[in-house]
């Protein structure tokens, strides 16, 4: 371009192409699958300090881009380590006979939670058996019939003793099914009630006398055999504890030495025995047994239920870790309140809804005990009670088992309190950037709970050492997921696409999500053209296919361009406009499309008016980008002399929400042609955010906006001097398409890097930018010299105006 030190960027500056003759091999079928992480330094020690601080409060929270394999990472990391670690203990529930509706828990070495539960089993179904057998035996129906008997006969002495007492008074003493009956006895016989009217006064009363004393010593009587009967039920119930505690001490006490370094096991045990002794009817009523049988249940039933329930006795083994190797990992995918602090189960019975301690399950946090639990943020938090309740059990290194809908407000059908169990485990949190930051504002407990933030990168440096592992990477998932192996130009494209997913010649992406994507595409394209490696081709129409699907929406927009429905200049000049370059972003896919912006100024004092922010269609970032183009606008053009003028800018055609500082650049040449009435090559489209220096910084999204455009022009007809201005920052970034890089090439299209709005307004206009004098003149012939020249004129209007017309109504000056 004539006057403009900006030199065109070559072919080769354009995108990184890797040479396939660096790879030694024939397929990477040859190579070892990836062992390692590729470019997680960072996080992966930031990983190793979390898992290896033994404190409850060093939980971790992993962030990152989404596609950059956190998960899969995280996971295989803390398998790893896990895998030296000693197994933990299995956790048992079992009832609480003090509290019933407190069960309690304890541990017992991995693998004999099991094993303990098939022993009480085991001891249950053999005392059904054994204990009515016991109380069959001859010398105990001996020793209970002795006490009978023994009872019997006090029995008789008392009643005889009672009778023989009342006849010296002359009462008769007759039992009867209601009770004992006093009959008076006159002249040695018993009279009735007809015969005891008749009496005389005096005989009456002496009649009633003896029967106030017999009734007394009935009473008496009465007392002293209840007396007698307790004593016989108590010795018959030592004598069933005798027999009983015969029958289920020496097992239990077996079991207890079984379990002699498990004191909550023998205390548990020892409870256990104490109940059987209590409620041996139930073993005996459960019993098949024959009539005598049954007889000997009714003399020791007292009351019980008519179906005995053992339910009490069994155990609840709510982690069983016989099958683990190593630590616990736990990958909870479905981060509810029940999955992860256990529930409790219900069942119905003659219509009714109930639940014991075997109901009780456990949730991921208790399973993951002595291990690790990976959880993902967004889950935990849109779940009730969740977080709250993760973060006081981590807290208090315990979980407690609860009915949820308590918590709700609602009735539920158990009143079951579970004990709280100690847990030691370390959570893994998962999730964006963004929500870290919220919770860390937020949430006073956060960062006391979780202390490790280990956060994954989604870029690494393209060196030796990390496009090696890049290799090892495409041969794992090549191996695992059964896909074919890849060609060295397979590979070789599949290094360049990396770089293009990160836009920058010197990265490679290690969003590994899209990359495995990409890699079974290939494959399927590999299979569709009968190649038995996956080559360059089947990578690249890979691409093309996925770009293909998602396109719909550029491809309507372009059709709009290219039928003049949006007015987008590719020949020709105008004053005061020029073609910007813009990003869209719909989900996953990113595209370019070029944008009109126009400007106009007028006398006024306004200066810039941005029409965007008026309709409030513009974000902050896009109005923090005029502010800094006024700025740069008085510090170049207004050290002498007030900015008199109205300038109105906009993006045309333009009907929803706009964002981001990329224009501001653009904006600016819009402005500088409108004020010195140079007009603006339509050819070249303008991306590229300024500074109040003038300088032209960096922007994203430059390869979009760059293919964009290019788009437009080749549907048109590339005429040879169409292009793009960049700055100068972002050549490192371009990866473009090799199409538009063999535009470049033939001299069909070009691309400018530009670092300050000098060397674009040189460009775009033809024209010299012009550098000031000492006295801060610009050439006359120059693009800033037409500018400050329009400038002054404005000024020298204005006051022409205020000196004809007087000052505005309001009493402004608006030259001042």
């Amino acid at each position: 371009m004539e006057n403009s030190p900006v030199q065109e960027l070559a072919p080769d500056q354009l995108r990184t192409l890797v040479d396939p003759s660096q790879f030694d091999f024939r397929s990477t079928e040859e190579i070892t699958a990836l062992e390692g992480v590729i470019g997680q330094e960072r996080a992966v020690r930031a990983l190793d300090l979390g898992l290896n601080v033994e404190d409850n409060t060093y939980n971790i929270f992993v962030t990152g881009v989404s596609g950059t394999g956190k998960k899969t990472i995280v996971k295989r990391l803390l398998e790893e380590k896990s895998a030296e670690e000693p197994v933990p203990d299995d956790w048992l529930m079992v009832h609480n006979f003090e509290e019933p509706y407190r069960p309690i828990s304890f541990a017992l070495p991995a693998g004999e939670g099991t094993v303990f539960s098939k022993k009480m089993d085991q001891l249950i179904d053999n005392l059904k058996n054994e204990m009515p057998q016991a109380f069959e035996t001859e010398d105990y129906q001996e020793k209970r019939s002795k006490l009978m008997e023994e009872f019997q006969e006090k029995k008789r002495e008392k009643m005889n003793d009672l009778e023989q007492r009342a006849r010296e008074h002359d009462v008769q003493i007759q039992s009867t099914s209601a009770g004992f009956q006093t009959i008076p006895i006159v002249n040695d016989q018993p009279i009735d009630q007809e015969t005891y009217q008749k009496l005389d006064e005096d005989v009456r009363e002496g009649v009633d006398e003896n029967l106030e004393y017999a009734q007394r010593e009935v009473q008496k009587t009465l007392r002293e055999v209840n007396k007698l009967e307790k004593e016989l039920q108590d010795k018959i119930d030592d004598l069933n504890r005798e027999v009983t505690l015969f029958v289920v001490g020496h097992r239990i006490d077996n079991l207890k030495e079984e379990y002699e370094d498990r004191p909550e096991v023998t205390e548990y045990l020892e409870s256990v025995k104490d109940d059987i002794v209590e409620n041996v009817e139930d073993f005996l009523q459960a019993s098949q047994g024959n009539g005598q049988q049954q007889q000997l249940m009714a003399m020791l039933q007292q009351g019980g239920q008519q179906e005995p329930d053992f339910t009490r006795y069994k155990v609840n083994v709510l982690v069983d870790n016989t099958n683990t190797e190593g630590s616990p990992v736990i990958l909870e995918t479905n981060p509810t309140y029940n999955n992860i602090f256990g529930r409790m189960e219900k069942r119905a019975k003659f219509g009714a809804v109930y639940s014991d301690f075997t109901m009780v399950q456990p949730g991921s946090l208790l399973e993951a005990n002595g291990g690790y639990l990976i959880l993902d943020i967004e889950g935990v938090l849109t779940n009730p009670f969740v977080w709250d309740t993760l973060k006081r059990s981590l807290r208090n290194s315990c979980v407690r088992i609860e009915d949820v809908q308590e918590q709700l407000g609602y009735v539920t059908v158990s009143s079951l309190k579970p004990k709280p169990i100690e847990i030691n485990v370390k959570v893994v949190l998962i999730g964006r950037r963004e929500l870290f930051d919220l919770l860390l504002k937020y949430d006073e407990q956060f960062e006391k709970t979780f202390k490790v933030r280990a956060d994954f990168d989604y870029e690494v440096d393209r060196v030796g050492d990390s496009v090696s592992q890049y290799v090892e990477f495409i041969s794992k998932v090549c191996r695992e997921e059964e896909l074919r192996h890849f060609a060295p130009d397979g590979v070789a494209a599949l290094i360049e696409l990396s770089q293009k997913l990160v836009d920058d010649q010197k990265k490679l992406s290690l969003r590994f999500g899209k990359i495995v994507e990409i890699l079974t595409e290939s494959d399927y394209w590999a299979g569709q053209n009968g190649h038995e490696l996956v080559n360059r081709d089947d990578v690249e129409k890979a691409f093309r296919e996925r770009r293909y699907r998602s396109s719909i929406a550029e491809d309507k927009m372009q059709e709009r361009v290219l039928r003049d429905i949006k007015f987008i200049d590719t020949e020709g000049t105008k004053i005061g406009q020029v073609n910007a370059l813009s990003v869209y972003q719909l989900g996953d896919f990113a595209f370019g499309q070029p944008a009109r912006i126009t400007a106009e100024t007028y006398m006024g004092k306004d200066g810039i008016i941005n029409v965007e922010r008026n309709a409030k269609l513009s974000g902050k970032i896009f109005n923090k980008g005029v502010e800094i183009l006024s700025g740069w606008l008085g510090k170049q053009f207004a050290q002498d002399f007030p900015l008199s003028l109205n300038i109105s800018i906009t993006f045309e055609q333009s009907y929803g929400g706009i964002d981001g500082d990329s224009a501001s650049s653009t904006e600016a040449y819009a402005i500088l042609s409108t004020l010195s009435g140079m007009p603006l090559k339509q050819s070249l489209a303008v991306t590229g955010s300024m500074n109040q220096k003038g300088e032209v910084q960096a922007i994203g999204g430059v390869n979009q906006k760059i293919e964009g455009f290019f788009d437009i022009c080749k549907e048109r007809g590339l005429v040879g001097d169409q292009g793009v201005l960049i700055p100068e920052a972002n050549v490192e970034h371009l990866m473009l398409k090799p199409e538009v890089v063999n535009a470049v090439e033939s001299g069909d299209f070009h691309i400018y890097p530009v670092s300050d709005i000098s060397e674009g307004i040189e460009l775009l206009t033809g024209h010299p930018a012009g550098d000031a004098d000492e006295q801060g003149e610009f050439p006359e012939d120059s693009v800033f010299g037409a500018v400050r020249k329009r400038l002054e004129e404005y000024v020298k209007r204005s006051y022409a105006l205020k000196e004809r017309y007087g000052p505005p109504a309001n009493g402004e000056d608006e030259t001042e």
